[in-house]
């Protein structure tokens, strides 16, 4: 299965603390990296998030946001912090002393004091456990939605992987054609000065084919595409061979236009690394 980098994934669930929301974004990335966004009084379950992401993805650059909305105020009986209201009466007091005219205080404001009520504790070990089965579950959705994104990249690579195979097999014929083609020109220039060296002939020949010859660029690009394709079957983390291979191919394609002498084969060296640019920005996407 071919993995995409890219990705959402997202869930909410009512439990007696509140509702906690789960959501995940992926996109791609060299490593895999990690930003994680919890809520204050979820950070003391960082450690274990973090761990559980690391287990289930290979690569991308993941931001993760875990959000716990409790019930407000209004709709709940909460618990006063006493010593939480005694020491803010005792910051107000002496910050009175500075001022001659001082506001009545708002208790409403200050209940809205974070640290100044407090909901019924929850159990930790109970919130630690509800916390990581929906994680699990939004990351079994993140990777369903990844693998869908991979198979449609697969497909993508595939069709340009053909497209680069029916440009070798077109320019594999021509190399002869080249030569002869060369032969009959020099033949009859050779002619017209008036020179009948058919030794001279053989060795322009022989030095021509050398230059043009690019049997070993195409034997591997041939071993390139059969290997891509192995991979592609294969599965599993592949981007960074991918992508090495992209570079192979580059390299075979840039010596074909090198030695190119016609403009068939120029134009077939142009196509070849448009597709295979093609694809290596696709290939950048996959894990």
């Amino acid at each position: 299965m071919i993995l995409s980098m890219t990705g959402y994934a997202s869930h909410e669930l009512n439990t007696q603390y509140g509702v906690l929301m789960i959501e995940l974004r992926s996109v791609n990335h060299r490593y895999l990296e990690l930003q994680l966004k919890l809520d204050d009084h979820l950070r003391v379950f960082e450690t274990s998030v973090r761990e559980q992401m690391q287990a289930k993805l290979g690569r991308g650059k993941v931001d993760c946001r875990i959000h716990l909305k409790q019930e407000n105020l209004t709709t709940q009986f909460a618990a006063i912090n006493h010593q939480a209201i005694q020491q803010i009466a005792e910051s107000l007091q002496a910050a009175s002393q500075y001022f001659s005219a001082v506001q009545p205080v708002d208790v409403l404001e200050i209940l809205r004091i974070p640290g100044v009520t407090q909901s019924a504790k929850a159990d930790h070990d109970e919130l630690e456990t509800t916390i990581k089965s929906t994680l699990s579950d939004v990351l079994d959705a993140l990777i369903h939605a990844r693998q869908r994104e991979g198979e449609k990249l697969k497909d993508v690579i595939l069709a340009r992987l053909s497209e680069i195979n029916a440009l070798v097999i077109q320019v594999k014929p021509m190399l002869p054609v080249l030569i002869q083609t060369y032969q009959d020109k020099l033949t009859h220039k050779l002619k017209e000065a008036l020179v009948s060296d058919d030794e001279r002939v053989r060795q322009e020949i022989v030095l021509y084919a050398q230059r043009i010859d690019v049997d070993e660029e195409l034997s591997r690009l041939d071993a390139h595409i059969h290997e891509v394709s192995h991979i592609l079957a294969k599965g599993g983390a592949v981007g960074k061979k991918l992508d090495f291979l992209m570079q192979e191919m580059n390299r075979e394609a840039n010596t074909l236009g090198a030695k190119s002498v016609a403009i068939e084969t120029t134009q077939i060296s142009m196509q070849l690394k448009v597709l295979i640019e093609q694809m290596r920005e696709q290939i950048q996407n996959i894990e």
